[in-house]
């Protein structure tokens, strides 16, 4: 069974900031099992983990902001090193 792209892309984060390979895998499958994006108890993607695996990370993150200030994605401005968005200056 492949490793969904959601899980590869969190453990990948999580070991650039310095976790080892295995406690990366612990803390991603937990957080994505929590979230819905992951089936509880395994590393196979539901539904919504696909749809979010097949998103690329500037398109999650500016999701993210978007829901939380009620703006559109489009008024963002992705930094892959941060993995975050800042709103764009008019």
């Amino acid at each position: 069974m492949p490793t969904p792209k959601i899980l590869k892309r969190l453990v990948t984060q999580l070991m650039d900031k310095g976790h080892d390979k295995s406690a990366a895998f612990a803390i991603a499958t937990k957080s994505l099992q929590k979230s819905g994006n992951l089936k509880e108890g395994t590393q196979r993607a539901t539904k919504k983990g696909k749809k979010q695996g097949k998103k690329t990370p500037a398109l999650r993150a500016k999701e993210r902001a978007s829901k939380i200030s009620k703006r559109k994605p489009s008024e963002y401005k992705y930094n892959k090193k941060t993995n975050t968005v800042k709103l764009k200056k008019k």
